[in-house]
């Protein structure tokens, strides 16, 4: 795989309306999880979209999730910057570059999905999610 960086977008509530939206402007594959899927047992929250991508024919990738249980939702810090990838793309070098001098929101760690993710803010302020596809 090789890494990609595109931005990923957070809604309060409204992420798979928004994001069957962009299929319907941009086309191309939706694909949804939701956090009941991952064992979010509430039920404001078990439809609510834990990570939807969108993948085009021209090659844009737009990912989305609504805010997570627990988490606030702040109009103007919704978009975040994404990098995914494998072990092969060096994304742990960039994960510790990133964060340092910068605020973890998230550690780089093992997830429930099986990959290694982590969050953070770097030094100036730009958001960051950093995903490493662990082999299936």
């Amino acid at each position: 795989m090789t890494s990609r960086l595109n931005p990923y977008l957070t809604f309060d509530g409204n992420a798979r309306e928004a994001m069957e939206f962009y299929r319907s402007v941009f086309g191309g594959q939706l694909q949804i999880s939701t956090f009941g899927e991952y064992g979010v047992s509430e039920p404001a929250d078990a439809d609510k979209v834990m990570h939807a991508m969108l993948t085009t024919d021209q090659g844009y990738v737009l990912m989305a999730s609504d805010t997570a249980p627990g988490m606030s939702f702040e109009p103007g810090n919704t978009i975040t910057c994404s990098l995914s990838g494998d072990s092969a793309d060096g994304l742990e070098e960039v994960w510790a570059k990133l964060s340092d001098g910068g605020t973890v929101t998230m550690p780089f760690e093992k997830q429930m999905w099986g990959d290694r993710y982590g969050a953070c803010v770097d030094r100036f302020g730009t958001p960051w999610m950093v995903n490493v596809a662990e082999p299936q």
